[in-house]
């Protein structure tokens, strides 16, 4: 994931097979790459009509699904995707900078070890290969449709397209669909080193999922992200329709203009102030471009500097320190203090002026990032941009709704706690209605042969879990391999389990650690808040389907990681928990009691032998003389 990109480098290849799928522009990637042959208008104008007679009721089903890992840590969301018959899972990047989804084919030769088991498409029952027309670029025995895309950061994808099945996991309450996607067999540059599988693509394009679910009728044209904040991770990711919160802030996109998702930001103030800046600096070139694949902001360089130095200017107290890689001249402050949650106490508002007036207000978490060295340090994480087009990645939108209406041209924003989203998206969804048959067709959806939230294939024994507040702790244990031969930073180690988990600091406990050479086994327990004695099987279910999915994302300087054993304890009843003490008082009663008996008895034995007896008629100490027996008369 390059984090400065000042070159744009634009590669485009045009795929259209049976006059139905046509490929855009070629996609980018992080941090900036934007097209050649931009759309003309007309062109423009007939993609959209295709769609506004194919508007739907905001009642139809929509696909709520998680998004996973840390933007900061890892570069990129993912969200988890299910591809044939039966299902088969990958995490992709969710990039709206895109047009082609695309996962490893199983016979690739040239691509990097990724999260999960490569496609393969012999085990599904549901495939069919694109076949070769006069429409598409065939391969090289000419029987099937290819794709390639090419990256500014020098890294590339090609294959075959090939049509499956896809779903979206039991939470969401849309069926699974058939859609067109690359089955790679050649990865270069950061898609073959990155942990991700692949690419989802939902940018502007007939090869886009969003396209192709649209095409369907099967969703409305809208959908909408909504990353977790800093430190937090995560978030939720909605295909279709919502409804729109009463002050969410809408601003004008236009998809004349290019192929990819622009806003019309007229200005930007910090601390109340605008910027003194030509007032069509967001509006050169391709515009501001929204692309939730690119890490951070960049700004044209003019934008860039008046910015730096207004924020400057507000935080003149706090000391200026060097970034966190010798590489990067990144501008750090430190004496902000640890506490996320006071940075705006700190640091300054910062609003995106639209048209009209309209204002959107960022907090200190959009425009920052934490020092990865120093403890209490930020560093800015908008950066000059060497084009004068804006782009604005996922760091301005964190723990903001962002909604993409396709069919009314505008983006929303609105300010909320994306991880609490997915909650209330979680019960506001309604159960997926049972298909008639498994069997599909071109114009509807199959039922899932295999639940796609369910444990995946792995080697670790299948987990019963018990009944509702049963579970007391989950223990598991884990091999690093790293290249280091210092211990680990457990601390570090621990926090960063913490946010994979979703779970607090204090509910993550190292049990012990062995190291044997490169590799370091670590045992790890979780336990349930101090509010609560037990975890909810909803959470438990939770934490376990993120370890066997190795959703957990840790830091690069940790190495890779393999779960290795995982278990739960119940929670155990009180007599369990109590008995040892309940047998520690049986006996010492016991004990009491016989000691007790035992003192009573020396007692009673004492006193008897203390007793004196007087002689029968007599007088003590007199002497009584024999007498004989007389006879009787």
């Amino acid at each position: 994931m390059a984090r400065r990109l000042v070159v744009l480098l634009i590669y485009s290849v045009v795929l259209n097979f049976c006059g139905a799928f046509a490929s855009t522009a070629d996609d980018h990637r992080r941090p900036m790459i934007l097209p050649l042959h931009l759309t003309s208008p007309d062109d423009a104008r007939h993609h959209r009509r295709a769609f506004d007679g194919r508007r739907l009721q905001r009642s139809e089903p929509n696909a709520h699904m998680r998004l996973h890992d840390d933007l900061l840590a890892n570069g990129y969301y993912t969200t988890r995707l299910w591809i044939g018959t039966p299902s088969q899972m990958f995490a992709l990047i969710v990039d709206t900078g895109s047009t082609v989804t695309y996962v490893p084919c199983f016979d690739c030769q040239e691509c990097g070890k990724h999260q999960d088991p490569r496609f393969q498409p012999d085990l599904s029952t549901t495939y069919q290969p694109v076949k070769c027309n006069i429409n598409c670029n065939c391969d090289d025995k000419g029987n099937q449709c290819t794709y390639e895309r090419r990256y500014a950061e020098q890294s590339s994808s090609s294959g075959v397209l090939g049509e499956d099945v896809i779903s979206f996991g039991n939470e969401s309450a849309l069926v699974p669909q058939r859609a067109v996607f690359g089955c790679e067999n050649m990865e270069t540059g950061d898609l073959y080193s990155q942990r991700a599988d692949g690419i989802m693509g939902l940018g502007r394009g007939q090869l886009s999922v969003m396209d192709q679910l649209v095409d369907k009728g099967v969703i409305s044209d809208s959908f909408s992200l909504c990353y977790g904040g800093m430190g937090v991770g995560g978030g939720a990711m909605v295909l279709g329709g919502i409804k729109s919160p009463p002050d969410m802030v809408y601003t004008h996109s236009d998809p004349f203009r290019s192929p990819y998702y622009n806003i019309e930001l007229k200005e930007i103030h910090v601390a109340g102030k605008a910027l003194k800046l030509n007032p069509k600096v967001f509006d050169q070139k391709h515009g501001a471009v929204l692309d939730s694949g690119t890490t951070y902001a960049y700004f044209p360089k003019d934008a860039f500097v008046a910015f730096k130095d207004a924020i400057m200017k507000e935080i003149y107290f706090l000391k200026q320190v060097h970034g966190p890689d010798p590489n990067y001249n990144d501008i750090c402050f430190s004496g902000a203090g640890r506490d996320v949650t006071q940075l705006s106490k700190v640091f300054p508002q910062v609003d995106m002026v639209f048209s009209k007036g309209k204002k959107f207000s960022l907090s200190p978490e959009n425009y920052l990032f934490p020092h990865t060295k120093v403890s209490g340090a930020y560093c800015l994480g908008i950066f000059e941009n060497g084009d004068s087009t804006t782009l604005l990645g996922g760091i301005l939108v964190r723990n903001t709704l962002v909604t993409y209406d396709r069919e009314d041209n505008k983006v929303g924003f609105w300010k909320t706690n994306c991880s609490e989203l997915w909650k209330s998206l979680s019960h506001e969804n309604a159960q997926a209605p049972a298909p008639a048959s498994n069997d599909w067709n071109s114009s509807g959806g199959i039922s899932p042969d295999i639940a796609p939230g369910g444990l995946p294939p792995t080697d670790l024994p299948p987990i019963d879990l018990p009944g509702e507040g049963q579970i007391g702790q989950i223990s598991f244990d884990m091999m690093l391999n790293s290249s280091s031969s210092m211990k680990p930073n457990f601390t570090e180690l621990s926090e960063s389990i913490a946010r994979g988990l979703e779970v607090k600091i204090s509910q993550v406990h190292l049990k012990n650690y062995t190291i044997s050479g490169p590799n370091l086994l670590i045992r790890w327990t979780i336990v349930p808040d101090e509010s609560a004695n037990s975890f909810t099987t909803e959470k438990a279910m939770d934490i376990i389907l993120r370890l066997t999915r190795h959703e957990m994302q840790l830091p690069h300087n940790f190495g890779s990681y393999e779960l290795v054993k995982l278990k739960f304890q119940r929670k155990q009843s009180w007599w369990e928990q109590n008995s040892w003490m309940v047998a520690v008082g049986v006996s010492v009663a016991s004990v009491l009691g016989l000691l007790a008996l035992g003192t009573w008895l020396v007692w009673r034995y004492r006193s008897q032998r203390g007793v004196s007896y007087e002689p029968v008629d007599g007088v003590a100490g007199a002497t009584v003389a024999e007498q004989e027996l007389q006879p009787l008369k």
